[in-house]
């Protein structure tokens, strides 16, 4: 067994422990401090305990009588808890000087075990489909849940039964607390994860995992056309006599000379070997047949590619740009994390891109997004394009930003003080432009106006307007 340290994208190997005699291990551990690593046996049933420092055996762990199917260590340090075929759990005080174990007795074997993040309870996964819940202070069951039916489901080319009557056979492999230790994920040699309250043991979601057809236990039922005397048409070998070129050569196209060297006869059958929760709670991803799978409930793109690309450079990021691809010059200068690189390639965008850039960026760069916005409104005199980036911005993750306020608290800040300085500003030149358009309105009344009472001074003047002084006086005719 060895170490590995992985830094700066390269893995070094650094210790290699080697057991006092040839072992086959069927299950691993490390403790919370990453002093302790501790490794199961598959052959004499022991538990072995290295030091991850020195590489040298600390203890061998001996109680089981079983193959030991899984390990895990309480996150506060104080416990080792084990499963095994013998269908027990042990709790081991590893750290004491008495290493004594309680041994937790059940009905089956058992498969899983998993610590709760506050190290007072463990989950148990059994192979007769039953996930129960201990006290791992008093060592009682508190609690259990039948997920037999529950992850039964898909029927193999093997199966003699139906799918709905193969959950004798299903189990969980794999079960999983999250953050807060209210809910449980698990896994097995199923289509099906199950999520499960911790409180009630109802089934509070069924995800599935894939519907690819061409992997053994997806399909529900099975054509019975093709069930011969032999068995299954699909489990036949037809061509057992051709050889392997033979075999691999697509007659289905004439005069083709290259086959699908990938085909294969044996469908792999689906798995979920490992599942596991985010530390937020807020996402779980699941290692499976297919692939590896994330589900969570914030929509849209978590994966970061730039993350593992050692080409992401000014010189790149600037040539991408040059070649109008935005998005990905945006999110390589977000990643260099260069402010003036950043600052170029967010002023190089037109606005007719804005929309298409902001919907597609990955969600692990919102928050230096519009910390970056906020901080140009503040600086930039472009306030129209600005604007058009925080509109976008609220309009395609506003959802985000509201499920998730307390992490966008700060920036959601930032953005509304600059909101609300832009929009004083423009109140501020509004209001002058109005007042200057009413004077500029009113000049010509006030020009008639002036001009209208200097030509009655002239009349008054050159005794063309009339007094009443004059009403009462004679007029002399000639």
């Amino acid at each position: 067994m060895r170490v590995f340290k992985a830094r700066k994208r390269l893995i070094h190997g650094l210790i290699r422990w080697i057991p006092p005699k040839r072992l086959s291990f069927s299950s691993l551990a490390v403790d919370p401090s990453g002093e302790v690593v501790a490794a199961g046996s598959l052959d004499d049933f022991d538990i072995h305990i290295w030091s991850v420092q020195t590489g040298q055996l600390l203890d061998e762990l001996s109680g089981h009588e079983g193959p030991v199917s899984s390990l895990g260590f309480a996150p506060n340090g104080s416990a080792l808890v084990s499963g095994s075929w013998d269908r027990t759990v042990r709790i081991w005080s590893v750290f004491n000087r008495t290493q004594t174990s309680e041994p937790l007795q059940l009905q089956a074997d058992v498969l899983c075990v998993s610590v709760r993040p506050d190290s007072k309870q463990i989950a148990v996964s059994t192979l007769d489909g039953q996930v129960t819940f201990w006290s791992l202070s008093e060592g009682t069951q508190e609690a259990g849940l039948d997920g037999r039916r529950d992850v039964s489901g898909g029927r193999k080319l093997t199966d003699r039964r139906t799918a709905a009557n193969v959950s004798g056979t299903k189990s969980f492999n794999t079960v999983t607390y999250s953050a807060d230790g209210s809910i449980v994920l698990a896994g097995g040699n199923s289509k099906y994860i199950c999520l499960y309250s911790v409180e009630t043991g109802v089934l509070l979601k069924k995800y599935t995992v894939t519907v690819n057809l061409s992997l053994s236990g997806t399909q529900e039922f099975l054509n019975s056309r093709l069930l011969t005397e032999a068995g299954p048409q699909g489990l036949l070998d037809e061509q057992g006599e051709a050889s392997d070129l033979e075999d691999r050569l697509d007659k289905s196209l004439p005069g083709s000379k290259r086959g699908d060297a990938a085909q294969r006869k044996v469908a792999p059958e689906v798995r979920v070997p490992g599942v596991a929760f985010s530390p937020t709670g807020r996402a779980f991803c699941a290692a499976s047949t297919e692939g590896l799978v994330i589900y969570s409930v914030d929509a849209g793109v978590q994966f970061d590619p730039f993350d593992l690309d050692v080409d992401v450079t000014p010189e790149s990021t600037l040539k991408t740009l040059a070649k109008k691809e935005y998005l990905k010059a945006l999110v390589m200068a977000f990643r260099l994390n260069n402010p003036q690189l950043v600052t170029r390639v967010y002023r190089a965008i037109p606005t007719t891109d804005i929309d298409l850039v902001v919907r597609d960026l990955p969600q692990v760069y919102l928050e230096r997004f519009l910390r970056h916005a906020a901080k140009e409104a503040d600086a930039s005199p472009h306030l129209e394009f600005n604007l058009l980036w925080l509109e976008s911005a609220l309009r395609q993750h506003g959802r985000t930003l509201k499920e998730r306020q307390g992490d966008f608290a700060e920036v959601t800040r930032l953005v509304q003080r600059a909101v609300a300085r832009i929009q004083g500003e423009i109140f501020k030149v509004a209001d002058e432009n109005s007042r200057m358009i009413d004077y500029l309105l009113n000049q010509p009344r006030r020009k008639e106006e002036k001009e209208g009472m200097v030509a009655d001074v002239k009349m008054i003047e050159d005794g063309e307007g009339s007094s009443e002084d004059d009403e009462g006086e004679w007029q002399g005719l000639e």
